[in-house]
């Protein structure tokens, strides 16, 4: 009998870490065995993780056969943490940063330039001594790191050149041009060796999966001689288990955003409109629901644009619960944070398409995420300045939405973004 390829997956974030990131490698581990590959996780130990998130429901997915090994970190996230409390230390794209507050401003300073590339460094050399047993004693010629934190894809690094590994580097956000990464407040003498290491990186791993289209060619275009080989395009998606519950109705128009919404979302057109399309129907209960981590900022323009009295603020939930709160509502808002690179896809989004509700998107309209939305009939983008289209669209919604009661979505596209097919491609690309 064929014995399974054995792999090494290198995650920072895993189960009972909560947030999109963690679920991509623990679905593609969830389905890699059916395809002749069997995973072997390496993660940071709990006790010393410092996690923005926790979410046990996702333990779940983990099967009683997966190997998963775990070691101790130096996190300094935790020290800050514990002198200056929690809410202090910058997090989670950085929704919880107060740009007024000095100890805010000097806390970012701090992580910015002394931890380079982040703040999770600390678990590099514990990661690196247990990653060499493991690809020891289990014989592993393939090794996979996965980022942010970027700081992981330095443990890849050291193990191809010290063991001349196979080495994937997966990158599910961008580096150096992540959206906040202003906010870091580097001195250009640090960012310069962040630089560094992001090519060090680009450069020595045998390939790179990024998770849409236009951060491949971010990255293709840092190395000035590229190999279309090295270089490719495995997306997020959803696990077609977690949508067996079922698709409700509402007797109000929910509107429900899911993750993480800070200012540099921009979201002021979609504000304005809901105000205006609200007023134009008194008589239609409207509810704005955002689940998950929301900056005072935002808030601020909830309130600003007089949409306080609908507005219901859940906070962060486990994943379980987030699929209920997105199969039950009217319509679903998706935004892509306003940055010079920013044609990207939110992991969100393919849920969005499982929970089959039909999506209003904010962000550029020749980015990844408007043509997956029109190739899966899911709903349509706007531009931030399309503030009468967007109107016009949301009010036809309202006025169909009179008449059936429900929004919901037929094509049958979208299950070509299920985690298990996913995985096939990434087997094919192992």
């Amino acid at each position: 009998m064929k014995q399974n390829k054995k792999v090494l997956i290198i995650t920072y974030y895993w189960p009972p870490s909560g947030g999109a990131g963690v679920q991509r490698w623990l679905k593609f581990a969830k389905y890699l065995p059916e395809f002749g590959i069997e995973p072997i996780i390496l993660t940071v130990d709990s006790e010393n993780a410092s996690y923005p998130q926790i979410d046990t429901s996702l333990e779940n997915d983990i099967s009683s056969d997966l190997k998963v090994f775990k070691t101790k970190s130096f996190e300094p996230l935790n020290l800050l943490s514990g002198l200056f409390g929690k809410k202090s230390v910058p997090y989670g794209g950085f929704t919880n940063v107060n740009k007024k507050s000095f100890l805010q401003t000097i806390l970012r300073f701090v992580r910015g330039n002394f931890f380079i590339p982040d703040a999770r460094i600390g678990w590099n050399k514990f990661a690196y001594k247990k990653a060499k047993e493991i690809i020891s004693e289990y014989n592993i010629d393939t090794v996979i790191t996965t980022s942010p934190p970027h700081s992981t894809q330095l443990i890849g690094l050291k193990l191809k050149k010290n063991l001349n590994v196979n080495w994937i580097a997966d990158f599910r956000d961008p580096w150096t041009d992540i959206y906040y990464y202003k906010d870091l407040l580097h001195t250009n003498f640090v960012k310069g060796i962040d630089k560094k290491k992001e090519r060090q990186v680009l450069e020595k791993a045998d390939k790179i999966i990024t998770n849409c289209e236009s951060n491949k060619t971010l990255l293709e275009n840092k190395l000035s001689d590229t190999n279309n080989n090295k270089f490719h395009v495995i997306t997020n998606g959803f696990d077609e288990d977690d949508f067996i519950t079922e698709i409700k109705n509402p007797k109000e128009f929910i509107i429900t955003y899911s993750g993480t919404i800070s200012e540099n979302y921009k979201p002021e057109t979609f504000l304005i409109v809901l105000s205006d399309v609200k007023k134009k129907f008194p008589d239609i209960e409207f509810k704005l629901r955002m689940v998950g981590n929301v900056s005072q900022d935002i808030k601020a323009l909830i309130e600003k644009h007089n949409l306080i009295e609908i507005y219901e603020a859940v906070g962060y939930v486990q994943h379980s619960k987030l699929i209920e709160y997105l199969v039950s509502s009217t319509i679903l808002f998706y935004i892509f944070p306003k940055t010079d690179n920013d044609k990207g896809i939110a992991g969100k989004l393919f849920e969005y398409l499982a929970a089959r509700k039909t999506i209003i998107g904010i962000g550029p309209k020749d980015g990844d995420s408007a043509k997956i939305m029109e190739e899966c009939e899911a709903g349509k983008m706007f531009e931030r300045e399309e503030e009468i289209n967007l109107k016009e669209y949301f009010e036809m919604l309202v006025k169909s939405w009179e008449v059936k009661r429900n929004l919901n979505l037929n094509s049958k596209d979208y299950l070509k973004y299920s985690r298990k097919n996913l995985t096939q491609s990434l087997e094919e690309f192992i």
